[in-house]
């Protein structure tokens, strides 16, 4: 193993950002935006198998995204259950297995039936774990998890004084899933969007001006070697850093 493949980031996070923008610059309406964006996931994530990254985590739809349009919604839906019918092919040829997080229960009953049959099948895959973050956000999961937490402590089954970050971690949507090493955002805002607050406090960012849409393969190693020549610290020193 060279000195680049050791460090490949294990957890890519993606702000996906971009599809409406990419779509009004060129006169279509913003359904085709998710349309195309939804081309860009298959890319990027068939990429990321064939890299080896272990995890990627994409923002697909936040708490907040419930005020856009009726029009909108209804048709991300449409998309979301289409692509985890139609990917399930390429998931089963990439070893691909796939997860959700966020409030799921507050899907229409449809989505969550598409999503749980595909979770399924890809269960015993053993390559990429594509994560889904879909109804999240960052505060809710972390709201969530106190809620789940006092009420432990209120039934006796857990001793306050023993709460500390480690343990807390137990009560994300999923435990199992690392903090990220790098969080691409696209479309170039400069705001983590209320996305995997807890997990990013020493993620590395990289951002592009580039429409979601717009991401390929070129541009998501261009991200990993930016993310490859940074040296990562974790509140520590670096190599060059003097120990006075």
């Amino acid at each position: 193993m060279n000195e680049k493949t050791a460090k490949l980031p294990r957890h890519i996070a993606v702000i996906m950002d971009g599809n409406g923008r990419w779509a009004r610059a060129r006169g279509l309406s913003r359904l085709e935006g998710h349309r195309e964006g939804a081309e860009a996931v298959r890319r990027v994530t068939t990429a990321a198998a064939e890299i080896g990254i272990g995890y990627l985590t994409l923002y697909a739809f936040s708490v907040e995204n419930w005020r856009r349009p009726r029009r909108e919604i209804q048709g991300l839906m449409r998309y979301l259950k289409e692509y985890l019918k139609n990917e399930l092919p390429l998931m089963r040829r990439n070893n691909i297995r796939l997860r959700a997080i966020g409030r799921l229960e507050e899907f229409p009953v449809s989505v969550q039936k598409s999503l749980s049959r595909t979770i399924a099948a890809t269960s015993g895959h053993t390559g990429l774990t594509l994560t889904l973050a879909l109804n999240y956000g960052g505060r809710s999961e972390i709201a969530d998890g106190v809620r789940r937490i006092a009420e432990e402590c209120r039934k006796g089954e857990l001793d306050p004084e023993n709460i500390d970050e480690k343990l807390f971690s137990r009560y994300l949507y999923d435990p199992d899933l690392p903090d990220p090493d790098l969080l691409i955002r696209t479309s170039g805002e400069m705001r983590v969007s209320n996305f995997l607050l807890w997990q990013i406090s020493y993620t590395e960012f990289w951002v592009t001006e580039d429409c979601w849409p717009d991401f390929d393969k070129e541009r998501l190693l261009k991200a990993i070697a930016d993310y490859q020549n940074r040296e990562r610290r974790f509140g520590g020193l670096g190599n060059g850093d003097s120990n006075r």
